[in-house]
């Protein structure tokens, strides 16, 4: 450790991840009523922000993240991916693909939308968007939303961004991400339920975990253990770009999961699903609701953006006639990434974890795409 933030962060995830895990296995009705309303692994990501919140801690930068970043987070894709039946890639079939993308169209086109309509009924929003060019800011949201931190900043240089409204579009974003993975987390409990009253009856297969038949004696957890720490060290060493590892670490789980005879599912599982929490407790460290600065009509633009985002997924799902569990799944996917789209999952099934990995690997690969899209609909505006 290098100083006392380092000592002070690590002290709060352990904490923190020990708790979660321990009320976890609770079978107390009371507490179990709790976790059915606020799951447990929610408690990983508001916990460390409590924490920060009233001690007034600035853990944002300690090391934790860049250990995340290098060793969980691969960790964790390896863990979860090689619980991935390659038979079982057919669950993301047609629909919840044609969901996934449909989501992503809203959130690149419906910025545009918005910025016309504000601009009509409003002479004082035209202003704000066109002539003080605030429209710049929505192109990172995109960006971000859709493609994570590297097409944010790919399009911010497209869209030629202000940096005094980039900085606060970035806490905005921070906001709005926090709040809609607490509200998906709540969702995805309720989404078989929902899907009833709507008149969906796509049925979700058996635990697929549950599925996979194997013979003879599985290998030690310490040797698979193993097996991912050697194959993070690689790709770290490798220094690969972000997008680069997710994809060449999500193929080698598959591989090994598939591949090797006798291969540790169970295992696997359970220690991404430990990562998972891990990882979630470290992004809480990271948490911030101070600090912006913005006019009303932006944030209110992308309060309405988010909310029609959510609306329109519901919308086609219910025409696709597909169990409304994929819709926070595949909006996760598509505005948290490759760290909460799982962790959203995992509190509904955690054999669906992959796939979640594999929808937000999707969004990453075009976010930028997205983003430019909305650069050339919003030029038919200025």
């Amino acid at each position: 450790m290098e100083n006392q933030a380092d000592i002070i962060a690590v002290v709060i995830v352990t904490l923190t991840v020990f708790f979660v895990l321990k009320i976890s296995g609770i079978k107390n009705k009371i507490v179990q009523g709790i976790l059915n309303w606020f799951p447990s692994i929610l408690f990983a990501y508001v916990i460390p922000a409590a924490f920060t919140h009233a001690f007034q801690w600035d853990l944002s930068t300690v090391i934790l993240h860049s250990w995340s970043r290098n060793w969980i987070i691969p960790i964790t894709l390896l863990a979860v991916m090689s619980a991935l039946p390659l038979k079982q890639l057919a669950i993301v079939g047609a629909r919840p693909l044609i969901l996934f993308f449909a989501g992503s169209m809203i959130i690149a086109t419906l910025p545009a939308i918005l910025g016309g309509i504000y601009s009509i009924l409003s002479p004082n929003s035209k202003e704000i968007f066109l002539n003080q060019e605030y429209w710049k800011g929505l192109v990172p949201i995109v960006g971000g939303w859709i493609g994570g931190s590297t097409s944010q900043l790919i399009l911010k240089e497209l869209a030629q961004t202000p940096e005094n409204i980039f900085l606060s579009v970035l806490v905005l974003d921070n906001i709005l991400v926090n709040i809609w993975t607490i509200l998906m987390f709540q969702f995805i409990k309720k989404g078989e339920s929902l899907s009833e009253i709507l008149g969906i009856k796509d049925k979700l297969p058996a635990n697929l975990a549950s599925k996979q038949v194997s013979t003879g004696k599985k290998i030690y957890p310490w040797i698979t253990g193993l097996v991912f720490l050697l194959l993070a060290g690689i790709t770290f060493f490798l220094e690969l770009s972000f997008l680069n590892l997710v994809i060449s670490l999500s193929i080698l789980g598959m591989l090994l999961g598939n591949l090797i005879p006798n291969w540790n599912t169970a295992f696997s599982l359970k220690l991404g699903g430990i990562c998972i929490v891990l990882v979630m407790a470290i992004l809480g460290l990271r948490l911030d609701f101070s600090n912006l600065s913005l006019p009303f009509p932006f944030v209110g633009l992308v309060l309405i953006w988010l909310v029609l985002h959510f609306l329109g997924m519901l919308a086609v799902a219910k025409i696709l006639k597909l169990n409304l569990i994929w819709v926070p799944i595949a909006s996760m996917a598509n505005l948290g990434g490759i760290s909460t789209a799982p962790a959203v999952t995992s509190a509904y099934r955690k054999d669906l974890m992959p796939h979640a990995v594999l929808l937000a690997i999707l969004s990453m690969v075009t976010g930028t795409a997205w983003g430019m899209l909305t650069i050339y609909l919003i030029g038919f505006l200025v």
